[in-house]
């Protein structure tokens, strides 16, 4: 993220840790309700490039590299080799090159282990988060077209060619720009016409409604894939025939010959709390039975969390926070079903 355009950010109101242009209540309302445009300055980008680019990456995460061409991104995970997740992308294509967003936490240091693979490999990776502005795009109900393209047709993953790079679909709700930050500076005033500007707080809670799973630094080695659903079609950051990568037995293990004990749920609490925090419930006592993967301020009010908990613990709408005793979780339907005897929410 470039200082221009972090200065324009802030000479339009937005607090200098992200997390609101002043208003959060009216954010998260209009993030619940409207259209809503946000800078989505947490995160960064690593620039892969080289003619061994698509070969490295694919031999280093869970999902399948080799097929995204530049209509496509694709979330993928890298692992550890006993299958823990050290970190979530969603990565594209920028002409032969490939880009993978992540949290600003974890990024030096995931940096620094992807360098380890390289070797001989013909592939160069570098820090690309000042190359781009990253803004998230959402819309409760139909959105206006925005950065010259019609959004909602593109279909989930979608990547489509805008002035100044790209537009991503994510999820149901939810699109990325990425675009030179020249681009963003100048084409604000237009985008917000028809959106509102918010702050990561809102975005964060527009996630967390999408049960879409993030890693960060006090999360890493905390969760193999499935315990984030992400070999679920909703998530989509699996895939079992591309071949192997750090930890691919231990998932393939986890989904063919074993079962599934911990998925990841949306759930609301008055208190804050850490992403990582341990939940128990009364079945497990003093040995907790999951953790926050995610936590943010809801419009409803209190916070709203993604956590990855034990099945029957869920099931018994007795899991508590921080300790045996702490706030006991509401929880809350997802978009998606994560058990085939569960609908998803309408």
């Amino acid at each position: 993220m470039t200082q221009d355009w972090t200065s324009f950010l802030a000479s339009q109101g937005l607090a200098a840790d992200g997390g609101t242009f002043g208003d959060a209540a009216g954010e998260l309302a209009a993030a619940r309700d409207g259209k809503v445009i946000a800078p989505v300055v947490d995160h960064g980008l690593i620039r892969a490039s080289g003619s061994d680019a698509a070969e490295f990456l694919h031999n280093l995460v869970t999902n399948d590299i080799k097929g995204i061409d530049e209509r496509s991104a694709r979330l993928a995970g890298l692992c550890t080799a006993k299958g823990r997740l050290l970190a979530l992308f969603v990565v594209w294509r920028e002409g032969e090159d490939f880009l993978l967003m992540l949290p600003r936490d974890i990024l030096p240091a995931i940096l620094k282990k992807l360098s380890m693979y390289v070797l001989r490999s013909k592939v160069k990776l570098s820090d690309a988060s000042g190359e781009l502005a990253l803004i998230g795009v959402a819309a409760a109900d139909a959105i206006p077209p925005i950065a010259g393209i019609t959004l909602a047709d593109l279909p989930r993953r979608g990547v489509a060619a805008i002035s100044g790079g790209r537009a991503i679909r994510l999820d149901g709700n939810r699109w990325l720009l990425a675009v030179t930050p020249d681009q963003a500076r100048d084409s604000w005033q237009e985008w917000i016409a028809s959106a509102r500007p918010v702050g990561l707080a809102a975005w964060n809670w527009l996630e967390i409604a999408q049960g879409q799973p993030r890693v960060l630094a006090a999360t890493q080695e905390a969760f193999v894939p499935q315990m984030l659903n992400m070999e679920l079609p909703a998530v989509a950051g699996v895939s079992f025939t591309k071949g192997c990568y750090p930890g691919q037995e231990i998932v393939a293990r986890t989904q063919y010959l074993g079962k599934v004990k911990r998925r990841t749920f949306r759930a609301r609490m008055a208190a804050a709390a850490l992403p990582g925090t341990h939940v128990y419930s009364a079945e497990t006592g003093d040995q907790h039975c999951g953790a926050i993967v995610s936590i943010g301020p809801s419009p409803a009010g209190g916070h709203e969390c993604l956590v990855c908990v034990q099945i029957g613990a869920r099931e018994s709408g007795e899991v508590r926070v921080g300790s045996p005793g702490g706030e006991r979780l509401e929880f809350l339907p997802l978009p998606y079903a994560v058990k085939d005897d569960e609908p998803a929410a309408a």
